[in-house]
């Protein structure tokens, strides 16, 4: 017979054997994943801008079109005259989210304007479209921040602080109604590179601020867009979907200079999951379908 002294020093051994076993199991399998290719397709979902939609009837007839014409989701303006409860009611009947909302002011009230009773102006339109993103359900507000318009009364480092200081009044609300604030990046002679995005975005020091990217937008800038969607990564929240050519302007989906499958590829590096919003002239059935049709075609849905 063994000893009690015995068995127990085997059976501390079999069980160490056992954990060690399992741990190197489970380290093999780290391992396994960390090797393992990235998948070079995001999850995407298809939405348009609400005001593409133009066909005449009720707002669910519009949000039926849209379904029809093979997108989840819309992304509104904010202020907008429109009957906000019919919005949800549409929005609930046809299964098309609102996902997003866009303050749409930000050009005519700059959160950057020299004079304080504009950027007054801005931060209550943002109160406001972030009121209008919690009535429909939306996750995001759009904000484009400010602009270097009269270099004889701004200039960069002024525009930068100004829209950042006006901006944080704002988070507060957003964090209160579970919005997150999306600063975008736009022909506004104002943050052109990724590191000033990056950093722009960092300095609020509040995950209820992040980016929202268009991939046409940043064909003119440089560089290509690709690498800004690597560098934003996590901070990237939404983005938009469009064509440009730098010898033609502005094209239809497919057309222009992106390099899509980099994109997607960039966008499945970060683990961006999301929506994807066509922003470009809108139409009737036959528009939207084939505005559809090239997205697809795009996402490798064709």
């Amino acid at each position: 017979m063994i000893d009690p002294a015995r068995r127990a020093l085997l059976r501390s051994a079999l069980a160490g054997a056992v954990i060690g076993a399992g741990l190197s199991a489970r380290a093999r399998g780290q391992e396994a994943a960390a090797a393992a290719p990235k998948p070079t397709r995001p999850a995407l979902r298809k939405a348009l801008k609400y005001g593409m939609i133009q066909v005449k009837g009720e707002i669910q007839d519009r949000f039926a079109l849209a379904k029809q014409c093979g997108f989840e989701g819309v992304e509104i303006d904010s202020p907008l005259e429109i009957d906000r409860a019919a919005v949800v009611a549409a929005s609930q009947a046809t299964g098309v989210v609102v996902h997003g909302v866009i303050d749409s002011v930000h050009w005519q009230e700059r959160f950057s304007d020299p004079r304080a009773e504009v950027r007054e102006r801005a931060v209550a339109a943002l109160r406001t479209a972030i009121g209008d993103a919690r009535t429909y359900g939306a996750t995001t507000v759009l904000v484009v921040p400010g602009a270097v318009r009269h270099p004889e009364h701004e200039n960069y480092e002024q525009v930068w602080k100004r829209s950042q200081a006006e901006i944080a009044k704002c988070v507060p609300d957003a964090k209160a109604a579970g919005v997150r604030i999306a600063i975008e990046v736009v022909w506004n002679d104002f943050i052109k590179t990724p590191e000033e995005l990056v950093r722009y975005v960092d300095e609020f020091a509040d995950p209820a601020v992040g980016a929202y990217f268009d991939c046409s937008n940043m064909v003119k800038y440089g560089p290509p867009p690709a690498d800004w969607i690597r560098r934003l990564g996590s901070r990237l929240l939404k983005v938009d979907f469009k064509g440009y050519s730098k010898t033609r302007g502005w094209v239809p989906i497919g057309e222009g200079d992106e390099d899509w499958p980099a994109v997607l590829e960039a966008l499945a590096h970060v683990g961006y999951s999301g929506w994807f919003t066509a922003e470009v002239e809108g139409g009737g059935h036959d528009h939207l379908l084939d505005v559809s049709r090239r997205m697809d075609a795009i996402l490798g849905r064709s």
